[in-house]
């Protein structure tokens, strides 16, 4: 029977490091971290995100700011925020919200956010520096997930990692930080073939594909350690992930719920990210 990885319990910990560090800062150099968060439209579940986050800032000491744009925000006036929120000295992640409206080019405005302020890594640079290993950042819920392997005191060296998804927010920042740790990586996607072979063979599984129940208890090699990503509904409109946690249970030898495994490490990782943006502002760099 696998052991949960509890994910809030561990999102607590750190916070309190990064609520103590954050105190230090403020007290040593006066020099408050600092997020904005930018949302346009009336999306429902953005919102809730966007509370989250700005609750997790109060929660650690952190200055936060929320702009909420209508639907119809051109992309210059968007721009024109980012550009603003660039130069502001009190701000030292910028985040924006995504998906964003259908007329908004979202690889641009990704482009626009100053890689020193990218607190999502999500800009060219910085998975440029992720991919040679030399990074400021990590994407939050790739960072997330290294963070509940580590907790659970499993070592990723020599392992066999298998990743199921190859977004560049999840699958392939998260193959890289496993690889950078000494597994032998490989990513699954749609087009895989006869991918309950592959998946059979990992140590460490990692899904992120965004379907309901998806992993089933023969698609895990018993005693491996299954971190599910996924963020889903169920049938009867209940929120669950990627893996069928009941089957694949008294398979693995841990395994993360859904809710509380990854979720609550994703805001936590972001708020990490903020925090060394303020620190590396306060040394001038």
């Amino acid at each position: 029977m696998a052991q949960m990885i509890d994910g809030k319990k561990i999102a607590a910990e750190i916070r309190e490091q990064i609520a103590a560090d954050t105190k230090k800062l403020v007290e040593e150099t006066g020099v408050r971290p600092g997020l904005a968060v930018v949302i346009v439209g009336d999306d429902p579940a953005s919102h809730v995100y966007v509370r989250n986050k700005k609750k997790a800032c109060e929660q650690v000491g952190f200055y936060s700011e929320e702009h909420a744009l209508p639907e119809q925000t051109t992309q210059q006036e968007l721009m024109a925020l980012l550009d603003r929120l660039n130069q502001d000295p009190k701000i030292h992640g910028i985040l924006v919200q995504l998906p964003l409206p259908r007329h908004l080019d979202e690889q641009a405005v990704i482009e626009r956010i100053s890689p020193k302020k990218d607190v999502d890594a999500f800009h060219a640079m910085n998975v440029g520096k992720i991919m040679i290993g030399n990074f400021d950042f990590l994407p939050c819920t790739p960072a997330g997930v290294m963070e509940l392997i580590h907790a659970a005191g499993v070592s990723v060296s020599g392992k066999e990692c298998v990743v199921i998804g190859r977004s560049n927010i999840v699958g392939k920042p998260m193959a890289m930080l496993l690889l950078h740790e000494n597994g032998t990586v490989t990513i699954c996607h749609s087009r895989t073939q006869h991918l309950p072979e592959v998946t059979r063979r990992a140590d460490i599984l990692v899904s992120a594909v965004g379907r309901a129940k998806f992993v089933t208890a023969d698609m895990v090699k018993p005693g491996a350690v299954v971190i599910d990503v996924g963020m889903n509904r169920d049938e009867n409109g209940k929120l669950c992930g990627d893996v069928d946690f009941a089957a694949v249970e008294p398979v693995a030898s841990y395994l993360t719920p859904v809710p509380g495994g990854v979720g609550p490490m994703t805001i936590t990782m972001l708020l990490k990210n903020t925090l060394t943006s303020a620190q590396k502002t306060a040394q001038g760099k």
